[in-house]
Protein backbone atom coordinates (compact mmCIF):
# COMPACT_ATOMS: atom_id res chain seq x y z
CA UNK A 1 0.00 0.00 0.00
CA UNK A 2 1.58 3.29 -1.09
CA UNK A 3 1.68 6.31 1.19
CA UNK A 4 1.38 8.77 -1.72
CA UNK A 5 -1.71 10.24 -3.32
CA UNK A 6 -1.50 8.59 -6.73
CA UNK A 7 -4.52 10.43 -8.12
CA UNK A 8 -2.39 13.52 -8.65
CA UNK A 9 -0.33 11.51 -11.16
CA UNK A 10 -3.21 10.15 -13.25
CA UNK A 11 -3.91 11.96 -16.49
CA UNK A 12 -2.11 13.93 -19.19
CA UNK A 13 1.41 15.25 -18.56
CA UNK A 14 3.19 17.51 -21.03
CA UNK A 15 6.85 16.64 -21.51
CA UNK A 16 8.08 20.22 -21.16
CA UNK A 17 10.19 21.69 -23.97
CA UNK A 18 13.43 23.59 -23.53
CA UNK A 19 13.23 27.40 -23.46
CA UNK A 20 16.31 29.31 -24.65
CA UNK A 21 16.99 32.93 -25.52
CA UNK A 22 18.33 34.05 -28.90
CA UNK A 23 21.87 33.12 -27.78
CA UNK A 24 20.86 29.58 -26.86
CA UNK A 25 21.04 30.15 -23.11
CA UNK A 26 18.30 29.17 -20.65
CA UNK A 27 15.70 31.93 -20.45
CA UNK A 28 13.91 31.92 -17.10
CA UNK A 29 11.22 34.25 -18.45
CA UNK A 30 10.54 31.97 -21.41
CA UNK A 31 10.49 28.90 -19.16
CA UNK A 32 7.87 30.55 -16.98
CA UNK A 33 5.79 31.74 -19.93
CA UNK A 34 5.77 28.24 -21.43
CA UNK A 35 4.85 26.63 -18.11
CA UNK A 36 1.97 29.09 -17.69
CA UNK A 37 0.77 28.29 -21.20
CA UNK A 38 -0.13 24.79 -20.00
CA UNK A 39 -1.86 25.74 -16.74
CA UNK A 40 -5.29 26.29 -18.28
CA UNK A 41 -5.02 23.60 -20.95
CA UNK A 42 -6.46 20.85 -18.77
CA UNK A 43 -3.27 18.83 -18.29
CA UNK A 44 -2.51 17.23 -14.94
CA UNK A 45 1.12 18.29 -14.89
CA UNK A 46 4.55 18.66 -16.43
CA UNK A 47 7.44 16.25 -16.91
CA UNK A 48 10.56 18.42 -16.71
CA UNK A 49 14.04 17.79 -18.08
CA UNK A 50 13.31 14.68 -20.13
CA UNK A 51 13.81 14.04 -23.84
CA UNK A 52 11.57 16.91 -24.97
CA UNK A 53 13.20 19.23 -22.45
CA UNK A 54 16.68 18.37 -23.74
CA UNK A 55 17.84 17.65 -20.19
CA UNK A 56 20.63 15.37 -21.40
CA UNK A 57 22.01 18.26 -23.50
CA UNK A 58 22.07 20.70 -20.57
CA UNK A 59 24.46 21.18 -17.66
CA UNK A 60 23.32 20.42 -14.12
CA UNK A 61 23.18 24.13 -13.34
CA UNK A 62 20.96 24.74 -16.37
CA UNK A 63 18.62 21.92 -15.40
CA UNK A 64 18.36 23.28 -11.87
CA UNK A 65 17.62 26.74 -13.21
CA UNK A 66 14.77 25.41 -15.37
CA UNK A 67 13.22 23.41 -12.53
CA UNK A 68 13.44 26.29 -10.08
CA UNK A 69 11.66 28.58 -12.55
CA UNK A 70 8.87 26.07 -13.16
CA UNK A 71 8.32 25.39 -9.48
CA UNK A 72 8.25 29.09 -8.69
CA UNK A 73 5.74 29.78 -11.45
CA UNK A 74 3.36 26.79 -11.55
CA UNK A 75 4.49 24.35 -8.86
CA UNK A 76 1.37 25.00 -6.79
CA UNK A 77 -0.97 24.53 -9.76
CA UNK A 78 0.33 21.45 -11.58
CA UNK A 79 1.86 18.11 -10.60
CA UNK A 80 5.57 18.31 -11.40
CA UNK A 81 7.72 15.28 -12.18
CA UNK A 82 11.43 16.08 -12.50
CA UNK A 83 13.61 13.92 -14.72
CA UNK A 84 16.92 13.71 -12.85
CA UNK A 85 18.75 11.15 -14.97
CA UNK A 86 22.24 12.02 -16.20
CA UNK A 87 25.19 10.08 -17.52
CA UNK A 88 26.86 9.85 -14.11
CA UNK A 89 25.12 8.56 -11.01
CA UNK A 90 26.74 11.31 -8.94
CA UNK A 91 25.16 14.02 -11.11
CA UNK A 92 21.82 12.21 -11.08
CA UNK A 93 21.80 12.10 -7.27
CA UNK A 94 22.69 15.78 -7.11
CA UNK A 95 19.76 16.63 -9.40
CA UNK A 96 17.42 14.40 -7.38
CA UNK A 97 18.37 16.10 -4.12
CA UNK A 98 17.90 19.51 -5.73
CA UNK A 99 14.49 18.47 -7.09
CA UNK A 100 13.33 17.52 -3.60
CA UNK A 101 14.50 20.88 -2.26
CA UNK A 102 12.46 22.57 -5.00
CA UNK A 103 9.34 20.74 -3.84
CA UNK A 104 8.56 18.57 -6.88
CA UNK A 105 6.00 15.79 -6.60
CA UNK A 106 8.20 12.97 -7.92
CA UNK A 107 11.50 12.25 -9.63
CA UNK A 108 12.15 10.03 -12.63
CA UNK A 109 15.12 8.75 -14.59
CA UNK A 110 16.31 6.89 -17.66
CA UNK A 111 19.24 4.49 -17.35
CA UNK A 112 22.57 6.23 -18.00
CA UNK A 113 23.22 6.43 -21.74
CA UNK A 114 26.28 5.81 -23.97
CA UNK A 115 27.74 2.86 -22.04
CA UNK A 116 25.99 -0.46 -22.54
CA UNK A 117 25.21 -1.19 -18.92
CA UNK A 118 24.34 -4.40 -17.13
CA UNK A 119 21.11 -4.76 -15.19
CA UNK A 120 23.13 -4.52 -11.99
CA UNK A 121 24.57 -1.16 -13.12
CA UNK A 122 21.18 0.28 -14.04
CA UNK A 123 19.62 -0.98 -10.82
CA UNK A 124 22.40 0.64 -8.78
CA UNK A 125 22.07 3.89 -10.79
CA UNK A 126 18.34 4.12 -10.07
CA UNK A 127 18.72 2.99 -6.46
CA UNK A 128 21.19 5.75 -5.66
CA UNK A 129 18.62 8.34 -6.74
CA UNK A 130 15.80 6.59 -4.90
CA UNK A 131 17.80 6.49 -1.67
CA UNK A 132 18.94 10.12 -2.00
CA UNK A 133 15.47 11.59 -1.40
CA UNK A 134 12.14 10.88 0.27
CA UNK A 135 10.30 11.43 -3.03
CA UNK A 136 8.44 8.82 -5.06
CA UNK A 137 10.35 7.56 -8.11
CA UNK A 138 9.10 6.84 -11.63
CA UNK A 139 11.16 4.60 -13.91
CA UNK A 140 11.67 6.00 -17.41
CA UNK A 141 11.89 3.14 -19.90
CA UNK A 142 12.85 4.25 -23.42
CA UNK A 143 14.97 1.46 -24.93
CA UNK A 144 15.02 2.90 -28.45
CA UNK A 145 17.22 5.79 -27.25
CA UNK A 146 19.04 4.37 -24.22
CA UNK A 147 19.79 0.96 -25.71
CA UNK A 148 18.72 -0.67 -22.43
CA UNK A 149 15.90 -3.25 -22.43
CA UNK A 150 14.17 -3.25 -19.06
CA UNK A 151 13.45 -6.88 -18.21
CA UNK A 152 10.46 -7.97 -16.17
CA UNK A 153 12.66 -9.45 -13.37
CA UNK A 154 14.50 -6.14 -12.86
CA UNK A 155 11.23 -4.25 -13.13
CA UNK A 156 9.65 -6.45 -10.45
CA UNK A 157 12.55 -5.82 -8.07
CA UNK A 158 12.29 -2.08 -8.58
CA UNK A 159 8.47 -1.99 -8.38
CA UNK A 160 8.52 -3.90 -5.08
CA UNK A 161 9.89 -0.81 -3.35
CA UNK A 162 7.40 1.58 -1.77
CA UNK A 163 9.09 4.64 -3.26
CA UNK A 164 8.87 3.29 -6.81
CA UNK A 165 5.34 4.25 -7.78
CA UNK A 166 5.35 4.05 -11.56
CA UNK A 167 6.93 3.69 -14.97
CA UNK A 168 6.97 5.94 -18.01
CA UNK A 169 6.70 3.29 -20.69
CA UNK A 170 8.07 4.75 -23.93
CA UNK A 171 8.75 1.41 -25.56
CA UNK A 172 6.59 0.68 -28.56
CA UNK A 173 4.79 -2.45 -27.34
CA UNK A 174 1.41 -2.07 -25.66
CA UNK A 175 1.75 -5.74 -24.68
CA UNK A 176 4.88 -4.90 -22.71
CA UNK A 177 3.05 -1.94 -21.16
CA UNK A 178 0.26 -4.28 -20.08
CA UNK A 179 2.79 -6.70 -18.62
CA UNK A 180 4.40 -3.97 -16.52
CA UNK A 181 0.97 -3.12 -15.13
CA UNK A 182 0.10 -6.78 -14.51
CA UNK A 183 3.40 -7.55 -12.78
CA UNK A 184 3.30 -4.55 -10.46
CA UNK A 185 -0.38 -4.48 -9.49
CA UNK A 186 -3.31 -2.12 -9.87
CA UNK A 187 -1.93 0.68 -7.70
CA UNK A 188 1.31 0.92 -9.66
CA UNK A 189 1.24 3.79 -12.15
CA UNK A 190 1.95 3.19 -15.83
CA UNK A 191 2.34 6.21 -18.11
CA UNK A 192 1.98 5.70 -21.85
CA UNK A 193 5.01 7.14 -23.66
CA UNK A 194 4.45 6.88 -27.44
CA UNK A 195 2.04 9.71 -28.24
CA UNK A 196 0.69 8.00 -31.35
CA UNK A 197 -0.64 5.11 -29.26
CA UNK A 198 -2.06 7.01 -26.29
CA UNK A 199 -5.45 5.36 -26.70
CA UNK A 200 -3.92 1.89 -27.10
CA UNK A 201 -1.90 2.41 -23.93
CA UNK A 202 -4.93 3.56 -21.97
CA UNK A 203 -7.00 0.60 -23.17
CA UNK A 204 -4.22 -1.77 -22.07
CA UNK A 205 -4.00 -0.31 -18.57
CA UNK A 206 -2.02 2.95 -18.63
CA UNK A 207 -3.11 5.49 -16.01
CA UNK A 208 -2.27 8.44 -18.23
CA UNK A 209 0.42 9.62 -20.56
CA UNK A 210 3.56 11.71 -20.76
CA UNK A 211 4.42 13.04 -24.19
CA UNK A 212 6.33 15.60 -26.21
CA UNK A 213 3.80 16.36 -28.92
CA UNK A 214 1.25 17.04 -26.19
CA UNK A 215 3.01 20.40 -25.93
CA UNK A 216 1.50 21.77 -29.15
CA UNK A 217 -1.92 20.18 -28.70
CA UNK A 218 -2.53 19.49 -25.00
CA UNK A 219 -6.27 20.09 -25.40
CA UNK A 220 -6.51 17.27 -27.96
CA UNK A 221 -4.85 14.77 -25.64
CA UNK A 222 -7.00 15.90 -22.70
CA UNK A 223 -10.10 15.39 -24.83
CA UNK A 224 -8.81 12.01 -25.98
CA UNK A 225 -8.34 11.01 -22.35
CA UNK A 226 -11.83 12.26 -21.54
CA UNK A 227 -13.36 10.21 -24.36
CA UNK A 228 -11.59 7.11 -23.03
CA UNK A 229 -12.76 7.67 -19.46
CA UNK A 230 -16.35 8.10 -20.67
CA UNK A 231 -16.18 4.92 -22.73
CA UNK A 232 -16.55 6.86 -25.99
CA UNK A 233 -14.14 4.61 -27.85
CA UNK A 234 -15.25 5.42 -31.41
CA UNK A 235 -14.82 9.13 -30.74
CA UNK A 236 -11.48 8.42 -29.07
CA UNK A 237 -10.28 6.37 -32.02
CA UNK A 238 -11.23 9.12 -34.47
CA UNK A 239 -9.40 11.73 -32.40
CA UNK A 240 -6.31 9.51 -32.04
CA UNK A 241 -6.28 9.15 -35.83
CA UNK A 242 -6.41 12.94 -36.19
CA UNK A 243 -3.61 13.35 -33.66
CA UNK A 244 -1.55 10.75 -35.49
CA UNK A 245 -1.90 12.60 -38.79
CA UNK A 246 -0.50 15.68 -37.03
CA UNK A 247 2.34 13.69 -35.46
CA UNK A 248 3.23 12.18 -38.85
CA UNK A 249 3.61 15.67 -40.28
CA UNK A 250 5.64 16.87 -37.29
CA UNK A 251 8.00 13.94 -37.79
CA UNK A 252 8.57 14.93 -41.43
CA UNK A 253 10.69 17.93 -40.42
CA UNK A 254 14.45 17.84 -39.65
CA UNK A 255 13.69 17.51 -35.93
CA UNK A 256 10.46 16.88 -34.06
CA UNK A 257 11.39 19.28 -31.27
CA UNK A 258 12.38 21.96 -33.74
CA UNK A 259 8.96 21.67 -35.40
CA UNK A 260 7.08 21.78 -32.09
CA UNK A 261 9.04 24.78 -30.85
CA UNK A 262 8.44 26.55 -34.17
CA UNK A 263 4.68 26.02 -33.82
CA UNK A 264 4.79 27.56 -30.36
CA UNK A 265 6.70 30.50 -31.85
CA UNK A 266 3.91 30.98 -34.40
CA UNK A 267 1.53 31.27 -31.43
CA UNK A 268 3.74 33.87 -29.76
CA UNK A 269 5.38 31.50 -27.28
CA UNK A 270 9.11 31.88 -27.96
CA UNK A 271 11.34 29.04 -26.75
CA UNK A 272 14.32 29.39 -29.08
CA UNK A 273 15.84 26.72 -31.29
CA UNK A 274 16.59 23.23 -30.00
CA UNK A 275 20.17 22.74 -28.91
CA UNK A 276 22.51 21.09 -31.39
CA UNK A 277 22.89 18.32 -32.40
CA UNK A 278 19.07 18.59 -32.52
CA UNK A 279 18.37 20.52 -35.70
CA UNK A 280 16.42 23.76 -35.98
CA UNK A 281 13.67 24.31 -38.53
CA UNK A 282 14.77 25.60 -41.92
CA UNK A 283 13.36 28.84 -43.31
CA UNK A 284 11.64 26.96 -46.12
CA UNK A 285 9.50 25.02 -43.62
CA UNK A 286 7.83 27.96 -41.88
CA UNK A 287 4.95 28.35 -44.33
CA UNK A 288 4.11 24.64 -44.04
CA UNK A 289 4.25 24.87 -40.26
CA UNK A 290 1.86 27.81 -40.25
CA UNK A 291 -0.61 25.69 -42.19
CA UNK A 292 -0.14 22.80 -39.75
CA UNK A 293 -0.55 25.10 -36.76
CA UNK A 294 -3.82 26.40 -38.18
CA UNK A 295 -5.04 22.83 -38.59
CA UNK A 296 -4.12 22.00 -34.99
CA UNK A 297 -5.85 25.11 -33.67
CA UNK A 298 -8.98 24.33 -35.69
CA UNK A 299 -9.00 20.80 -34.25
CA UNK A 300 -8.70 22.22 -30.73
CA UNK A 301 -11.60 24.58 -31.38
CA UNK A 302 -13.65 21.67 -32.68
CA UNK A 303 -13.13 19.45 -29.62
CA UNK A 304 -13.87 22.33 -27.30
CA UNK A 305 -17.28 22.58 -29.01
Amino acid sequence: MTSWDLQKFKGVFVAMYSAYDVSGEISVNRVKKLANYYVDSGVKGLYVGGSSGEGILQSSDERKKVLEAIMEEVGSQLTIIAHTGANSTRESKELAIHAEKCGVDAISSVPAIYYRLSEQSVERHWQEMIDATSLPFIIYNIPQTTGFQLTQPLFKRMAAQEKVIGIKMSGESVYELQQFKANAGKEFLVFNGPDEQFLGGRIMGADGGIGGTYGVMPELFCQLDSYFQKGMIKEAQALQEKINSIITRLLSYPSLYGACKAILSIRGIETGEPRLPLLPIEESHWDDLKVLNKEIEESITLVKG
